[in-house]
């Protein structure tokens, strides 16, 4: 059987035909999964197959139907993310809530996906007030530079949209089951990160233990010291299964003369901890890496809480559940590295 080689590995010619065939049958950005029940809370993955013209996917854009509400994205490593607010056409029950705004449009930007890849961007949302059988459209921009291809063409009364040549990705709304599958009513919230619009965190932690030389981090929850430094109220939210995302949270406070700097986080729960900061005007919310870490500056107090700095978990091997603990090293510039334990809360948890 001939074989062609690639990245240092070779591959059967007909291995990599078939997976040409699948690429020209999805050409267009679609998503994993083209059905979603009425009333339920889902992880719409969207599938960008190649670039524009040759180029490298810079920034994706999608733009969220009435009917597909609460909506989070999950982060991307190297991807900046805006999430863009407005009105609903109609009012939506969340909780007892009544909820008139939200989420119409989410943008990853400043990444770089090459041509010669694919990528997902998951949205997790609510598909409500629907009727089984429509399809909701959610038109894409893909960019890549000053190259921009728009997936925003839909079907007129049903029509076929297969014949199109920029279709918009299209989710079938299926009518109801009775097990139950709407994870909204467990509260979950995207990677924890608290982008729900709701009123900030309380970082009260428990009582001071100081751990400094003994060799192990404090129980989950506990008062953390390093020098002049004192980290408490550590903490993590639940995840939905599968998601690969997760978020953390915990205060620190400097009582010293000398400026620190968190530099960065590292977890065995994960492939990768990055620091986020995430800022909302103007009706929209940007979430950013900080790559320089954060400054713990003299005398001051910093809080890693949802809605603004946070740690963000990449890779995480197995979702986190409420009742587990995710243990962390901070890698301070003056402290060195800290040993913290943080306790997986409930998504609900405020």
């Amino acid at each position: 059987m001939k074989t062609i080689k690639t990245f240092g590995k070779a591959f059967p010619l007909a291995v990599l035909l078939s997976a040409t065939a699948f690429a020209d049958a999805e050409a267009h950005v679609s998503f994993l999964d083209k059905e979603a029940s009425q009333e339920s809370t889902i992880l719409a993955t969207l599938q960008v197959p190649h670039g524009c013209d040759g180029k490298a996917t810079t920034e994706v854009r999608v733009k969220l139907p009435e009917g597909f509400v609460f909506a989070k994205p999950q982060p991307k490593a190297g991807w900046e993310l805006e999430v863009i607010k407005g009105d609903y056409q109609k009012t939506y029950d969340n909780h007892g809530d009544k909820v008139k705004t939200g989420a119409v449009e989410i943008r990853w930007k400043n990444g770089n996906l090459s041509d010669d890849f694919y990528d997902t961007f998951v949205i997790q949302g609510k598909v409500s007030g629907v009727e089984a059988g429509t399809s909701l459209a959610f038109p894409v921009t893909q960019m890549c530079g000053d190259a921009v291809t728009a997936w925003d063409q839909v079907a007129k009364d049903g029509g076929d949209p297969h014949g199109m040549k920029s279709p918009a990705p299209l989710l079938k709304v299926v009518a109801g089951d009775s097990h139950g599958h709407d994870h909204d009513k467990a509260g979950m919230d995207m990677a924890g990160m608290g982008m729900t619009g709701k009123a900030g965190m309380d970082m009260t932690g428990k009582p001071g233990m100081d751990m400094t030389g003994m060799g192990a981090a404090a129980p989950a929850g506990e008062t953390v010291k390093a020098g002049d430094l004192e980290i408490s109220g550590g903490f993590a939210k639940a995840m939905l299964p599968g998601q690969p995302v997760g978020g953390g949270f915990f205060t620190v406070k400097n009582s010293g003369q000398t400026d620190d700097r968190l530099l960065s986080v590292t977890s065995p729960v994960s492939g990768e901890v990055q620091i986020h900061a995430m800022e909302t005007k103007d009706n929209v919310m940007r979430m950013r890496q900080l790559k320089d870490g954060v400054a713990i500056a003299a005398g001051e107090t910093v809080k890693l809480e949802p809605g603004n700095l946070h740690l963000m978990f990449q890779k995480v091997k197995t979702p986190f559940k409420q009742g587990d603990t995710v243990p962390v090293t901070l890698i301070f510039e003056k402290a060195g590295k800290v040993d913290l334990v943080l306790q997986v809360l409930s998504a609900q948890s405020k």
